[in-house]
């Protein structure tokens, strides 16, 4: 498979849930790195994978990730796509809102042997949850504040 198209598989795992693909797109060492003020800032392996799946969908039910632009050289698949879920369950110890989110991210994935080895994410975070009208105390809290 194409190092871009491995990487749209990915979003399609995101997108649909189905993790039964993850062992087929991901490295079994897997490393991802979010920002530091996330829940989790890294995620290794394919359980975490497994866990981060689990729990954005479950959180956002309907949870997509749109790609707008994806490219790549080497080693090396840059991709920027816009995030869109209604929150029905738990999130960050915030009980479901209703509200529906839009946030923009950009990812970039090293590649070996096939899989995806390595990830650098960015999102805001502050957006997420604005969007979700959380409160002032939470926010300070959920961003190290």
């Amino acid at each position: 498979m194409h190092n871009i198209d491995l990487v749209k598989a990915l979003h399609h795992i995101w997108n649909s849930g189905d993790l039964a693909l993850i062992d087929s797109v991901y490295a079994d060492d897997f490393l991802a790195h979010w920002p530091a003020s996330s829940e989790v800032p890294e995620r290794r392996g394919i359980d975490g994978i497994r866990f981060g799946v689990a729990r954005i969908r479950t959180a956002f039910p309907d949870w997509h990730e749109q790609v707008v632009d994806v490219f790549g050289a080497g080693d090396r698949v840059a991709s920027r796509y816009v995030s869109t879920g209604t929150h029905k369950g738990p999130f960050w110890g915030i009980e479901p809102t209703g509200r529906r989110i839009e946030i923009q991210e950009i990812s970039i994935f090293r590649i070996a042997d096939g899989r995806i080895a390595e990830q650098w994410c960015m999102f805001d975070d502050l957006a997420r949850l604005q969007q979700l009208r959380v409160s002032p105390e939470h926010l300070r809290k959920v961003l190290k504040i």
